[in-house]
């Protein structure tokens, strides 16, 4: 199977993917019909890819195109998800979904929740949530490369923000993402 992974070089699923894929082409550029249509992927995951894909793009891969994202969602799509389920007091979890036009909305393949701790920093817990991500992800890559897995719709709920909305936030950590979550916890 020839897969496009949008996400960084140094991401430890390209690895995965790459020890049990024929091909794995990685990039963080914005990819367009033509690029895909180009190189001929199968299927595509994105994990970590900062950039809303186009239901253009998304065309080329029904049901064959799915993101890794750190939320419990419907909870906390968008940017920076860590971040906003703390100040909103929002589960904590990590979250694999069908993509589709919207940005973080569609179908569920799998989820969890993962628990914070007394004395966590944000780093810390991003930290935990991407452990446990990639973690998922090679649990359940064999059943989603073959459509296998199961799937749900989302509900219609839920939280989503932009990366600029977390700036009038940014004041409170002192010591950046080593700063502890309790400081913002539930503002």
């Amino acid at each position: 199977m020839k897969v496009l992974f949008l996400g960084p070089n140094d991401s430890p699923l390209l690895g995965y993917l790459r020890s049990v894929e024929t091909l794995v082409v990685a990039t963080m550029s914005r990819v367009d019909v033509s690029y895909i249509d180009v190189h001929k992927f199968d299927f595509l995951v994105s994990y970590n890819y900062r950039r809303i894909l186009r239901g253009d793009v998304l065309g080329r891969f029904p049901d064959r195109a799915v993101n890794l994202h750190i939320a419990l969602l419907p909870w906390n799509r968008g940017a920076d998800p860590n971040f906003w389920s703390f100040v909103e007091k929002t589960p904590k979890g990590v979250t694999i979904h069908y993509l589709d036009e919207g940005v973080d909305t569609g179908d569920i393949i799998v989820q969890n929740q993962i628990a914070s701790y007394s004395g966590d920093t944000f780093r810390m817990m991003y930290d935990r949530l991407h452990i446990y991500i990639q973690w998922l992800f090679t649990q359940h890559w064999s059943s989603i490369r073959n459509s296998s897995c199961l799937r749900r719709k989302q509900p219609v709920m839920g939280t989503f923000h932009w990366s600029k909305e977390k700036d009038q936030y940014m004041h409170l950590l002192t010591d950046g993402w080593d700063t502890p979550v309790s400081v913002v916890d539930g503002l």
